[in-house]
């Protein structure tokens, strides 16, 4: 007998918020399946607000409230019967955010959960990240979000070590130069101490701006990205201006800019790691909420 589930999941990040429902599809014969139903997007850069002001204006205040609102209209329509909603490093960092939290919750009855780096990279972690990580290869799991970066490192099976970081594409834009180049130099420190012992590392990439090079480069699903390859297109985008960006590669305006500090980032952890392909799986923290909901670990 088949049975479909609905749930949502609500992740508020430090560039967009998103929802996605998904189908989980369940029979006795089979594993259960996760398939997305729907998934919307909207452009709100808290970052913006949390890691340069301190706080979240009223106006992204409101604009969150909206986005809600209109979440939960979509949720009703689509059937969903369960749903969680997290925010990630800008709420975490804003101090308003448990202010933020509580409005939204007076205003829309929809209760936020503001989750810590770890909790975040241990949600993503539960989808299907095991599939690629079974037998003896080695890998470095890099979530690249707006706010922060979660460096997971993988040896046959297990996590040998796990670290989240204040490198997000947003707060990289935001930050002075000479803050960058002390995250970069901290982040260099851990990646080889921790993948030195490990021989034929690969890199698992995650993230939105890694998705949209994947999709860019035209490999199919499950095939790697080479160092050259996602060196190359680095220098391409770098030397195309913000506007062309968005006008000739077609990039969402909220996604051209931030593109760049991205690809730095995953380049960076493949040069310090000594990989030379990533894997980008499509795995991030919504997919794991809803993986985590099914499983009753939320």
């Amino acid at each position: 007998m088949l049975e479909i589930k609905k749930y949502g999941a609500i992740d508020i990040g430090s560039n967009a918020i998103r929802l996605l429902v998904s189908n989980v599809i369940v029979s006795k014969e089979k594993e259960p399946q996760f398939k997305k139903s729907s998934l919307v997007r909207v452009p709100i850069r808290l970052g913006a607000d949390a890691f340069v002001k301190g706080t979240i204006s009223k106006e992204n205040i409101n604009r969150m409230i909206n986005a809600i609102e209109a979440f939960k209209l979509l949720m009703n329509v689509h059937g969903v019967e369960r749903y969680k909603a997290c925010a990630t490093s800008a709420m975490r960092e804003a101090n308003n955010g448990n202010e933020v939290v509580e409005k939204i919750l007076n205003k829309t009855g929809v209760q936020i959960d503001i989750i810590g780096g770890k909790e975040e990279a241990a949600i993503i972690s539960s989808t299907d990240l095991n599939h690629l990580i079974e037998g003896d290869s080695s890998y470095l799991y890099v979530d690249v979000g707006g706010g922060s970066t979660e460096f997971t490192v993988f040896s046959k099976g297990k996590i040998i070590a796990s670290k989240s970081f204040k490198m997000g594409t947003v707060r990289l834009l935001n930050n002075k130069k000479s803050v960058n180049k002390e995250i970069f130099a901290n982040v260099e420190k851990w990646i080889k101490k921790n993948t030195k012992d490990l021989k034929k590392i690969s890199l698992i990439g995650s993230g939105g701006n890694i998705n949209k090079l994947f999709k860019m480069s035209g490999r199919t699903e499950g095939k790697p990205i080479s160092y050259i390859y996602l060196n190359a297109q680095y220098q391409f985008l770098k030397q195309m201006s913000y506007n062309e960006r968005v006008s000739e590669l077609s990039l969402n305006p909220d996604r051209a800019d931030v593109i760049i500090p991205a690809t730095k980032i995953y380049l960076s952890a493949m040069k310090w790691s000594g990989a030379r392909k990533i894997y980008v799986p499509k795995i991030g923290l919504s997919d794991g909420i809803i993986k985590s909901l099914f499983y009753n670990k939320l």
